[in-house]
């Protein structure tokens, strides 16, 4: 019975560590660009784009990372910018990688930050996502268990460090019930977490609303940032975000609301036209599902 563990241990070690990509933004301002395939245990459940804010008094990290180590390779990523320690972790949204890293950071001494309603879908969710990691990422998990903030705010939420503003807004249901994006002004910066996805497609699962996704983008777009940093791919501009996230989010809704004008059934609905998004990473494997939430979600609208 031992061969077993033993043989998983080996497959784990097998998997070269993923080192998260240092994306410089503009002053004092960085992504950790993460990978854009699925957790593993090399990636340490952290498939995804971070935002490091260095300043005088200490740093902010945007979201936590999706385990204890893979917090741990996040802060390790941050050394290698400055010495100055985590004072501020914001966790922008409800999926893991946006928030299961809280204990590392709180054993840290940083404060957490987030909205009601991605600590309420935490507590909801939180038991589910870890037995789905504990599948992909094997005893890379050992360690994490679920740690929520202990600052929360309701819709909007504002601080300062080290001369630095940090405006955190919370406009509604996207990817998940309790995505926000964080504003910093004198940076021209702003960070969306999950409410854009550029370089690979978004995904639209149960806990999502692709109608109001459109309106939060939109909310977040009137800031007119010069620098956009994702929940998923390289810090940009808000061209980009538009066409890889509204762009795709405007034309699924259109192309199934005609389709199901015409009578079309749900089963058949993966066979909606998406070709516009191939270019896109992920498509083969999330295009087909996202059409069938989005024709769940119009059903009843």
């Amino acid at each position: 019975m031992k061969t077993i563990p033993f043989l998983l241990t080996c497959i784990f070690m097998a998997f070269p560590a993923f080192a998260f990509e240092v994306q410089k933004v503009t002053d004092a301002v960085y992504a950790l660009v993460g990978e854009m395939k699925q957790r593993s245990p090399a990636n340490l459940g952290n498939n995804s784009t971070h935002g490091v804010i260095v300043t005088k008094d200490g740093v902010v990290l945007i979201d936590a990372g999706g385990s204890w180590k893979g917090a741990q390779r996040i802060h390790e990523k941050i050394r290698t910018i400055t010495d100055q320690p985590v004072k501020v972790v914001i966790n922008s949204g409800g999926q893991d990688h946006r928030w299961l890293g809280n204990g590392y950071w709180k054993s840290q001494g940083a404060e957490i930050i987030a909205s009601r309603d991605a600590i309420e879908d935490h507590k909801e969710r939180g038991l589910i996502m870890l037995a789905i990691l504990g599948n992909l990422i094997g005893d890379q998990l050992d360690g994490t268990k679920p740690v929520y903030a202990e600052t929360d705010y309701e819709d909007t939420y504002s601080f300062t460090l080290g001369g630095l503003t940090f405006e955190i807004t919370h406009a509604g249901q996207a990817h998940t019930p309790g995505d926000s994006f964080i504003w910093v002004p004198e940076k021209s910066t702003v960070f969306t977490g999950d409410i854009v996805y550029v370089e690979r497609i978004l995904g639209i699962s149960s806990v999502s609303h692709s109608g109001e996704w459109i309106d939060v983008f939109t909310e977040m777009a009137k800031l007119d940032a010069t620098h956009v940093v994702p929940g998923h791919g390289h810090a940009t501009d808000m061209e980009q975000a538009t066409a890889d996230t509204l762009n795709y989010l405007t034309n699924l809704r259109e192309k199934l609301s005609a389709y199901m004008a015409d009578g079309g059934e749900i089963f058949e609905s993966v066979n909606v036209d998406q070709s516009d998004f191939a270019y896109l990473k992920q498509f083969d494997s999330l295009a087909k599902r996202n059409a069938q939430q989005v024709y769940s979600e119009l059903e009843f609208e």
